[in-house]
């Protein structure tokens, strides 16, 4: 408990200074010396059509030779809590995007809006935004968006499948709780934000049930910052938070990778995303690491081709 305390409290303290340290993915210090194999780049590209840097996107496209239809897109989300607004350019790169461009795909690394900057459901309306934007500019930058995938780390891996689980969702109700999941960022509103697959690294994703046998007591939660309240009274809206609570039999393929020793979400989170999605009929996989921590000793050549082979079988069958 005491380390998730800490663990919470320096996400927090990093959230007051404006979190922009691009060589921090929250899961540790990663190199800022780039080795991930790409042909171009794109930096900073605005999706919302404002000048918010919290809005900026960028693009890395593979080595190898674009296909007819273009490259395969998936956006990866970087962790933080939700407590960064700009992080993309330490999400992951010489990891998980490192093998997914070795795989043939575009990879999008967006920045979103912060729990400091505006409460839930903003963050899901501007990874929703991401996805129209690379189907409204699939041309220009070589993108199949017939094939757009979400990854993410940690908050991100939330991000990413409650994406993945909100397909066609457009305002969610449950009680005296609305949330409007779609959202209308961007000018690419009339585009769907619909994605084929996911694969969730380390991902918080039942809000109210954090430990797995009842909400977390800590005296700072990220979760409430995200919300702009507690949990307790107000269920309906931590259910609307939840990827869990949209799992259905037509959810799109999600795989789940776990650490066993991860101190800051236990792992038992991707192990229940990935009983519920199997109970209602959805495709899913899960696996949990064997001394795997909050981003340590996850990202193995075995597990990376784990992902890659996922996103591929998901678009064969598609």
């Amino acid at each position: 408990m005491k380390k998730l305390l800490f663990s919470a409290l320096m996400l927090a303290s990093l959230s007051a200074v404006n979190v922009s340290a691009q060589n921090f993915g929250f899961g540790g210090f990663q190199s800022q010396e780039i080795t991930a194999q790409f042909s171009e780049k794109f930096t900073d590209i605005n999706y919302a059509g404002d000048d918010q840097g919290y809005h900026n996107l960028d693009i890395y496209l593979p080595k190898a030779a674009a296909p007819k239809a273009g490259y395969p897109v998936i956006v990866h989300i970087y962790g933080s809590a939700w407590f960064s607004n700009n992080s993309k350019g330490a999400a992951d790169i010489n990891t998980i995007v490192s093998a997914l461009l070795d795989a043939g795909y575009a990879v999008v690394c967006p920045n979103h809006r912060s729990s400091g900057d505006a409460k839930y459901p903003a963050q899901i309306n501007d990874i929703k935004a991401v996805v129209r934007w690379i189907r409204g500019n699939a041309k220009q930058y070589k993108f199949d968006a017939s094939f757009i995938g979400t990854s993410g780390f940690s908050s991100g891996a939330h991000l990413a499948s409650l994406c993945a689980a909100t397909n066609g969702v457009g305002e969610a109700s449950l009680g005296k709780a609305k949330y409007n999941i779609e959202g209308e960022v961007g000018k690419y509103t009339k585009e769907s934000s619909a994605v084929n697959a996911c694969c969730e690294w380390s991902g918080p994703i039942d809000l109210m049930n954090m430990e797995c046998n009842g909400p977390l007591q800590m005296q700072m939660k990220p979760e409430d910052a995200l919300m702009g309240f507690a949990y307790p009274g107000n269920e309906d809206a931590y259910n609307l938070l939840s990827p869990t609570y949209f799992a259905n039999k037509t959810t799109v393929p999600i795989y789940c990778f776990h650490g066993s020793d991860d101190n800051v979400v236990p792992w038992c989170q991707g192990e229940e995303l990935y009983k519920i999605l199997k109970e209602r009929g959805a495709k899913t996989g899960f696996t949990k690491v064997a001394g795997g921590g909050h981003g340590f000793n996850m990202y193995s050549p075995e597990n990376l081709k784990v992902m890659v082979d996922w996103f591929d079988d998901a678009r064969k069958a598609k």
